[in-house]
């Protein structure tokens, strides 16, 4: 069989608490990913399989620029576990305790924190226009059953607080309100519990991918309606299924800090 048309691509497999990437260095290769690319890779049989798509590129006045795609070939605005993930290994590859990297957010800072990537998301978008909603309200209480909360974190969120999170049907709610009419951009959907003084039980749903293990800017954009809410400080812990991420809600940013993992390296043979 000829080899002649076949694309080799190196990529890195990472996670974030099971929340699983795979991470290509567009700098690197001849082919620009697109949609079909992503889809390709993302199908868990026949592919690598990944909850996000990390493509990394140049970026003036920074480190590198980062662009996501969901495994539904739909691109993302931000995607705090693959930004720890990708910050983590550049900080390891070069020895420094920081890192800029840009995104479709702007510039954002990560640095070392006993050994752990600590990203700040930026500043929550807490304005209807901004998430974006489909026309004006108050984004601390929607007009849907659970009068959840909406913020923008580079993505859109729908985020319920319920006495139990673990009973909730994810899978059945989460692709029910992700495509609710009030986000014309579709949107991830959280369901939180209190169960401590600042100690929130999260699980999410997310555009485009379905049930994820955890999600860093959900967990950013859980944390913000939280503290918007009164029901917690602006520093909070966040377990979610894959494990657990510090949130702390800063004047300059929402700071996000947890493990992360390398997993393996590879090449897609496309």
């Amino acid at each position: 069989m000829s080899q002649k048309n076949v694309t080799r691509i190196p990529f890195m497999k990472m996670h974030g608490l099971g929340n699983d990437f795979v991470v290509i260095d567009e700098r690197e290769i001849t082919p620009r990913v697109d949609a079909a690319l992503a889809i390709a890779i993302a199908d868990r049989h026949r592919g690598v399989g990944y909850d996000q798509l990390a493509v990394l590129s140049d970026s003036p006045g920074a480190d590198v620029h980062l662009t996501f795609w969901n495994a539904d070939g739909s691109q993302a605005g931000a995607c705090g576990n693959a930004t720890r993930c990708i910050a983590r290994h550049m900080m390891d590859n070069s020895g420094a305790d920081s890192v800029t990297l840009t995104t479709e957010r702007g510039a954002l800072q990560a640095v070392d924190v006993d050994g752990m990537a600590s990203v700040n998301m930026g500043h929550p978008q807490l304005n209807w226009d901004e998430v974006p909603l489909a026309h004006e309200m108050d984004t601390l209480s929607l007009p849907i059953d659970g009068a959840p909360t909406a913020t923008g974190m580079g993505n859109p969120h729908c985020t319920f607080f319920v006495d139990d999170a673990d009973s909730v049907d994810l899978e059945a709610r989460g692709a029910e309100i992700e495509h609710h009419p009030l986000y014309p951009q579709r949107t991830n959907v959280q369901f939180a519990s209190l169960i401590g003084p600042d100690h929130i039980r999260m699980r999410v749903w997310e555009r485009g991918v379905g049930v994820t293990l955890a999600s860093g800017s959900s967990s950013c954009a859980t944390a913000v309606a939280a503290a918007r809410r009164g029901l917690t400080g602006r520093k909070v812990q966040i377990d979610l299924d894959g494990g657990t991420l510090q949130i702390d809600w800063r004047d300059d940013g929402v700071w996000m800090t947890g493990p992360t993992a390398h997993v393996f390296d590879g090449v897609w043979h496309g």
